[in-house]
């Protein structure tokens, strides 16, 4: 196992589907898994939207399956899940039969959503994901903790949690979700494009809260001349359909970190995670229509420079 799963100081990569056939796309996410493990990062995630939402697959559990049976030693999270659109007790043992499955290397991330089209598939009324999110939250915790009843407390699997409990985390944009997160002993996971004073607001309260987990940050970083133009279409993409709360939370301009190598690069992401009280970190190299070659490319550049550089800073503190 590489590192402490969904631990704190970790550094891990989002992975996203590039332009291609879905053959395609699970072979490319996998040859990825298989260079972050080369790299040095500590774990891969991946994320759930649907209808062919662009860069996502909509199975991050089962995706999550390929990648573990692809690589050796890294974790791999589905972070985060949409909750509110999958009856709970079904979700539990889903997860906890690949934790049984890949011991120590599965960690999970919860979010109640934020795209209709996501609600419609599941046949779950939009209207009701924040109260489902909130119900089931709980329950699923404990459950993947192994504190379960009957009848969910017969499977084998959940039973295994009591001595393998999984790692959990929940998507926080509120003061209400960090101390929420706070109380179920869960870390947290900010918005990739969160300004670091919102974020060191939020990881002061989850932390007064007596929240004691990661509080992850998520960025995109981008080495070398940047691709300007791919980078302002993601950005449109993104606030076409995000919420105005979370806009009002967003940083000036695209958050990108940008450096000519790896080593400056990683120094500017460390001020970030200073300036923002996280003290965990998730890297994207995601812009519009980037081909699979052009991730390949770049991380290519994580491996001298930036990822251990950056373990060695938040090592450090």
């Amino acid at each position: 196992m590489s590192g402490m799963t969904l631990g704190a100081g970790s550094v891990s990569l989002r992975l996203y589907a590039s332009e291609g056939t879905s053959v395609d796309q699970v072979n490319q996410m996998r040859a990825e898994a298989q260079l972050a493990e080369d790299i040095g990062y500590d774990g891969v995630m991946v994320s759930e939207h649907h209808a062919g939402f662009p860069g996502y697959l909509p199975n991050p559990l089962q995706l999550s399956a390929f990648l573990l049976a692809a690589t050796e030693k890294i974790w791999v999270s589905p972070c985060p899940l949409l909750l509110p659109t999958k009856p709970r007790a079904m979700l539990a043992e889903e997860i906890a039969w690949l934790s049984s499955a890949y011991p120590h290397r599965v960690g999970i991330g919860f979010a109640a959503g934020a795209l209709p089209v996501d609600f419609e598939l599941a046949e779950v009324p939009f209207d009701e994901r924040n109260i489902r999110f909130k119900s089931n939250l709980p329950w699923i915790v404990d459950t993947l903790r192994g504190i379960a009843e009957d009848p969910i407390a017969k499977d084998l699997a959940i039973n295994q949690c009591k001595l393998q409990p999984i790692p959990i985390v929940i998507a926080a944009q509120s003061t209400e979700a960090c101390r929420r997160a706070a109380r179920l002993n869960a870390g947290i996971l900010f918005d990739s494009l969160q300004s670091p004073e919102v974020s060191k607001k939020l990881s002061s309260i989850y932390r007064e809260a007596g929240g004691n987990g990661p509080v992850i940050l998520i960025r995109r970083v981008w080495i070398g001349s940047p691709p300007t133009s791919q980078i302002q279409a993601q950005m449109e993409h993104y606030h076409s359909y995000a919420s105005d709360r979370a806009k009002a939370n967003w940083i000036q301009g695209d958050s990108t970190v940008f450096g000519q190598n790896g080593a400056e690069a990683a120094e500017r992401l460390s001020g970030i995670v200073h300036d923002s009280g996280c003290d965990t970190v998730n890297i994207r190299v995601h812009v519009a229509r980037l081909k699979a070659d052009q991730v390949i490319e770049q991380l290519g550049r994580h491996k001298d420079d930036l990822v251990p550089v950056l373990k060695s800073d938040l090592k450090r503190g």
